[in-house]
C-alpha cells in the first residue's frame, strides 16, 4: 500500500497519533516492534504559527522512525496552511496529517478536531488550502459523523479525496460517542468498497488484536489499520499483529538488550523498560518518565496479579528513572511469582 510515494508494503498497521503517549521514544519504539507507520501527537496550528516553544518541539522526528506522519489540527484554513508549511520546513515528515477527528471538548467544542464535521465546507478550505501549500502527501483522519443521526462519511470521503488528500484514516465512531460503544466497520468498508475511491482507506477503532486486525483486513477490505489505545503498556502488538499478517515470526533487532526469548513475560517487561529509557533519552528525565508510567500502569502485563494496586500507584507516582526503576524490578518479582503459580 502506497500513500503517494510512501510504499508501506502489504497490510500496514500504523500506529496512531495520540496526545502525550506518542512522543519520539514511543515511536522509536514501535516502529522496531513492527508498526509500519508512526504518528506525531497532534500540534495546534495555532500555536505552531505563534512559534510556541512546546509546539515546536513535537516536530522533532530522526531518521530510524520513518516512516513517520505530524498531525496538525485547527478551524481556520490560513492557519492550517501557515502551519503545515512550518512543519514541513522543520520536520520534513513523510506525511503531513490533518485531525478531523479528535472529539474532546476543548478541541472539538472550539470548532477544531470533530469539530469540523459540522462545518465541512470550512474543512474542505482546510485541507485545500494544505495541500496547496506542501509537497508532501496531505492526508486526514476522521469519524463517521457528529451523532447518529448525520453520518456523513461516505460522501464526505469522496469530497476530500477530491480536495487531493492521499490517504483517509476513519475512526469507526462519531464524535458523539468519543470512545464509547463499539466501533463501526461496516460504514468503514463502505467507503473502501466505493468504486469511486481511489486513495487508500486506513480504518480505525478497537484493534486490540492479532485476530481484530486480520478481520478487519479480510471482512473489510481496508487498506491498513491504525492501532490506538490498545498499545497502552503493550507496543509489542505490533508484533503480535505482523507474526499473524504475515505467517511468520517478525524479526525484532536492537529492541531491548535481553536474554529472554521475544514475547516472553520477562521479554515484555525489558521492552516497557525500554520504552521509559527511550523517552527519557529523547525527551528528558521528568517529562520521558510521565509519558511512559501510565503506559507501564495501565499494561495488560500486570493483570491478574493480585496485590497488585499499591504498585500500579507507585508507578503513576513515580518523578525519577531510580525510583521508577525499584518499582519496575517489584512489578517483575510479583509477575514471575504469579506466573509460576498459575503453573504449578
Amino acid at each position: 500500500m502506497k500513500i503517494g510515494n510512501i510504499d508501506l508494503g502489504p497490510r500496514p498497521v500504523l500506529l496512531a497519533p495520540m496526545e502525550d503517549v506518542t512522543d519520539i521514544g514511543f515511536r522509536l519504539l514501535c516502529r522496531r516492534l513492527g508498526a509500519s507507520m508512526v504518528y506525531s501527537e497532534f500540534v495546534a496550528a495555532d500555536a505552531l504559527v505563534r512559534m510556541v516553544n512546546k509546539s515546536l518541539e513535537k516536530l522533532t522526528v530522526c531518521d530510524a522512525e520513518r516512516p513517520v506522519a505530524i498531525q496538525i489540527y485547527g478551524k481556520d484554513p490560513a492557519a492550517c496552511r501557515d502551519a503545515a508549511q512550518i512543519v514541513v520546513e522543520r520536520a520534513r515528515p513523510d506525511v503531513l496529517d490533518l485531525n478531523f477527528g479528535c472529539p474532546v471538548k476543548r478541541v472539538a467544542g472550539k470548532g477544531s478536531g470533530a469539530g469540523l464535521l459540522q462545518d465541512v465546507p470550512r474543512m474542505l478550505s482546510i485541507v485545500r488550502a494544505v495541500v496547496e501549500a506542501v509537497d508532501v502527501p496531505v492526508t486526514c483522519k476522521t469519524r463517521l459523523g457528529w451523532d447518529a443521526s448525520s453520518l456523513i462519511i461516505e460522501d464526505l470521503a469522496e469530497q476530500l479525496q477530491d480536495e487531493g488528500i492521499a490517504a483517509l484514516t476513519i475512526h469507526g465512531r462519531t464524535r458523539a460517542q468519543m470512545y464509547t460503544g463499539r466501533a463501526d466497520w461496516a460504514l468503514i468498508g463502505a467507503v473502501r468498497r466505493n468504486p469511486r475511491m481511489r486513495i487508500p482507506i486506513i480504518g480505525n477503532g478497537d484493534i486490540a488484536s492479532a485476530d481484530d486486525a486480520e478481520q478487519a483486513f479480510q471482512r473489510y477490505a481496508v487498506d491498513a489499520i491504525m492501532v490506538g489505545r490498545a498499545t497502552f503498556g503493550r507496543p509489542w502488538i505490533f508484533k503480535e499483529i505482523r507474526d499473524r499478517l504475515d505467517g511468520r515470526p517478525f524479526a525484532v533487532d536492537g529492541v531491548v538488550d535481553s536474554p529472554h526469548a521475544p514475547m516472553s513475560p520477562e521479554w515484555k517487561v525489558d521492552v516497557l523498560a525500554e520504552q521509559v529509557r527511550q523517552s527519557v533519552a529523547r525527551i528528558d528525565e521528568r517529562r520521558g518518565i510521565l509519558h511512559s508510567r501510565r503506559h507501564l500502569a495501565a499494561s495488560p502485563l500486570f493483570k491478574g496479579i493480585p496485590d497488585f494496586r499499591q504498585t500500579r500507584i507507585d508507578m503513576l507516582r513515580a518523578e525519577t528513572m531510580a525510583d521508577l526503576s525499584v518499582v519496575m524490578a517489584r512489578a517483575r518479582r510479583m509477575l514471575l511469582d504469579f506466573l509460576a503459580e498459575k503453573g504449578a
